[in-house]
């Protein structure tokens, strides 16, 4: 079999395998209620994947080079983002400030 057969049905398997898991998912609940622990823990879903998302890409400044120092521009304004967040629970005022202070810092910090 060809490299690129090979990778056509690898993307076409695991295609496949997805749609069926929510697939899954959404019909055995179409007639049923989604019990309160599974719905409280489904709630949390949103924060986890967006926190495995940005956390590394805030303190890692390259492969397995970890930086939690005052001196990481990304790390001083994704903490005042999180403030503003927490505070004023504003989606756009939280990005607005928190690009604001990341230009900031590296401005001035170099």
């Amino acid at each position: 079999m060809s490299r690129q057969l090979t990778i056509w049905l690898l993307i076409f398997a695991v295609g496949a395998i997805t749609y069926a898991a929510r697939l899954s998912f959404i019909a055995f609940f179409a007639r049923r209620e989604v019990p309160p622990l599974l719905a409280g823990a489904l709630k949390h879903v949103p924060v986890a994947m967006l926190t495995a998302i940005v956390v590394p890409a805030v303190v890692f400044i390259g492969p397995g080079m970890l930086r939690v120092d005052p001196g990481n521009a990304k790390l001083i304004a994704a903490l005042v983002a999180g403030g503003v967040a927490w505070w004023k629970q504003s989606a756009v005022l939280t990005i607005a400030v928190g690009m604001t202070v990341l230009w900031l810092v590296r401005y001035l910090v170099g």
